[in-house]
């Protein structure tokens, strides 16, 4: 049998095996044939025909690359990518196996990767990828990656490392992503939002200063977080002007967003069932990395339209009766947009926050007094916290304005999920805001403790 066949075959046999264990698959057959074959990545990926997509970034590659996925199937493509939040080369490299045959051939058209940002070069330099998209830096999870200029720098090496024939798609709102341009100027489609109600910068914003001289930057509208339209008043450098924008935003709290597509092709509206000003910017980044594949506007236009949530992301479930909506939060920025988006709803609002410090989360949990709890504290009518800094939180929305009185601390997730449900009102929502493995156990517990029915597809206490 063929080397490679055999590689094939043994990740298939141990991926079975640790699924048939009670566990995910994702990473373990990469993890192994890595051991014995560094560049498997690159000897598959770059037999895909119409190429391979990498996603990167701190917030939304998860939820981004769903909607190409979601607009590549409208348009009829095959596409092999990663899942499940497993980024790192071995989750890489398990998905390419996943999709080759014996012989090393892959079975789709298109790779469709996210990739962790410290895990980017390695796999970008393997894959010689024909788009290569970068969304936002924002700080996250400090005691693993360092600051920001670490991560930037990985990305620059990354981006050095790309054959000329890959396109570099770039966040404009983003100056520390834009100025990234400079590597392959000649390869380099931007995105950004044109016209929304922009806001003031926020405590937990990042990039505030010049990438060319240092100097603090100056905003004209800030979006979210840091990004928005800036220039340096030092040193003249300024927000590129994106070919790929998003004109005429229109936010409909959790119901979803709308807003006017504008691409070299023409423009179209866009319709995604998903909240918030940040999903808006997942959108526009699935958007802009599909129309430099050269895919028609229509076609992204349906397959954004078409999209449901991704593992995790704004997830909507009927849980005896009631409505639950999952809200992942991992850093400052992405939590305060949640509250963002939270405010848009009328009434006071049950909420379940649970709280992990796991390594996935990130150990250092100070990053919640970042979080503008103090704008969500007045619309709180019950809030449980959960995970292992259950106390944590409770005492965060405690100093955020919350009464004591409304705050109830129960570690354990399922009793917590249990407790929530029992404060949710029969016409009301229980908005659950977890970190990441908060989010897998709490998926965990609903499955083990809930059944489904199928014709109501309510969950109900088993």
């Amino acid at each position: 049998m063929p080397v490679m066949a055999v590689k094939v075959a043994a990740s298939r046999l141990i991926g079975a095996a640790s699924g048939r264990a009670g566990h995910s698959g994702t990473t373990l057959p990469g993890r192994l044939v890595l051991a014995a074959d560094k560049r498997i990545i690159g000897r598959i990926s770059r037999k895909y025909s119409r190429g391979t997509v990498i996603v990167s970034a701190t917030n939304g590659k998860t939820t981004t690359s769903a909607m190409i996925a979601s607009i590549f199937r409208k348009k009829g493509l095959r596409v092999a990518r990663n899942r499940e939040g497993a980024n790192l080369e071995a989750g890489v490299a398990s998905a390419v196996l996943g999709d080759a045959s014996m012989n090393g051939r892959p079975g789709s058209e298109i790779g469709l990767f996210e990739v962790d940002e410290a895990a980017l070069p390695g796999v970008a330099w393997q894959c010689s990828p024909r788009i290569m998209l970068l969304m936002n830096l924002f700080r996250d999870q400090l005691d693993r990656y360092g600051e920001l200029e670490h991560i930037a720098g990985l990305w620059r090496a990354a981006l050095r490392s790309l054959p000329e024939k890959t396109q570099t798609v770039l966040n404009a709102d983003d100056p520390m992503v834009a100025g990234m341009a400079s590597v392959r100027p000649e390869q380099t489609v931007f995105y950004g939002i044109e016209a929304a109600d922009g806001g003031e910068m926020q405590h937990a914003s990042d990039s505030k200063y010049c990438s060319n001289c240092g100097a603090a930057l100056r905003y004209e509208a800030v979006f979210v977080g840091h990004l928005g339209k800036y220039h340096c008043p030092a040193c003249g450098n300024t927000r590129p002007s994106p070919t790929v924008q998003a004109r005429d935003v229109r936010l409909g709290g959790m119901a979803g967003s709308s807003f006017t597509l504008v691409a070299p092709g023409g423009h179209m509206e866009m319709e995604i069932r998903l909240p918030g000003l940040y999903n808006v910017y997942n959108a526009l980044a699935a958007a802009a990395a599909c129309t430099a594949l050269g895919l028609d506007l229509r076609t992204i236009s349906e397959g954004l339209a078409g999209f449901s949530a991704a593992f995790g992301r704004v997830e909507k479930l009927s849980i005896e009766g009631k409505a639950v909506m999952l809200l992942l939060v991992k850093n400052p920025v992405g939590f305060n947009e949640v509250v963002r988006t939270l405010m848009i709803e009328p009434g006071r609002k049950t909420l379940l926050l649970a709280l992990n410090d796991h390594i996935a989360d990130g150990r250092d949990i100070s990053w919640i007094w970042d979080v503008d709890m103090e704008a969500l504290a007045p619309a709180v009518a019950a809030a449980v916290t959960s995970g292992t800094r259950a106390w944590e939180m409770a005492m965060r929305l405690k100093y955020a304005g919350v009464e004591p009185e409304r705050i109830e601390a129960v570690t354990d997730l399922g009793r917590a999920l249990e407790r929530a449900l029992e404060l949710t009102g029969t016409e009301e929502t229980l908005f659950v805001l977890p970190t990441y493995t908060a989010m897998l156990s709490l998926r965990q517990e609903i499955h083990q403790h809930f059944s489904t029915d199928r014709e109501l597809g309510d969950l109900v206490w088993k």
